[in-house]
């Protein structure tokens, strides 16, 4: 029996300034992205669209969220393996390509987990573990596009041993 989840956001745009959007240079892109009971985020678009750079944009939030789901099923299923990592960190890259009408699509993402694990005899499953992350994660299996990894491994240092 398959559980179904619902989720619920909250997008308020901010940026009216007057005269609401009577021409695209009239308003700007700020909102923010509310989620009962959390604190809220400060969204803008990309500043190539006329957008707030200090803000998080849509694109980024995707990257993100793609990165964060990969890791929580990462340490999720080491956690049960038997892998105990003691650092993880990602450099998340998306790719977008803009259409002749100024519409646009990502074409891929590349996860670059940096995992840190207390013993080299690990090392071999860790790489199964992040492809089956990969295959368990809700937001990657929900993209159109490609999610690539790109994983390095590390070993915890005991100055000691």
């Amino acid at each position: 029996m398959s559980k179904t989840h619902e989720y619920q956001t909250l997008v308020e745009w901010t940026g009216n300034e007057g005269s609401g959007t009577t021409d695209y240079r009239s308003y700007n892109r700020n909102h923010t992205i509310i989620c009962e009971g959390k604190a809220a985020i400060s969204g803008s678009s990309d500043p190539a669209f006329r957008g707030d750079a200090s803000r998080h944009n849509p694109e980024e939030l995707l990257v993100a969220s793609i990165a964060s789901c990969h890791m929580l099923w990462f340490l999720h299923l080491c956690s049960q393996a038997g892998v105990v990592v003691t650092a993880y960190e990602d450099g998340a890259t998306g790719f977008m390509k803009e259409t002749a009408d100024g519409g646009g699509h990502f074409t891929g993402v590349t996860l670059r987990p940096r995992v840190t694990i207390r013993e080299k005899s690990m090392e071999a499953k860790v790489n199964d573990l992040h492809h089956q992350a990969g295959k368990l994660c809700f937001i990657a299996n929900s993209c159109n596009f490609p999610v690539r990894h790109e994983a390095i491994t590390l070993i915890e240092e005991h100055p000691y041993t």
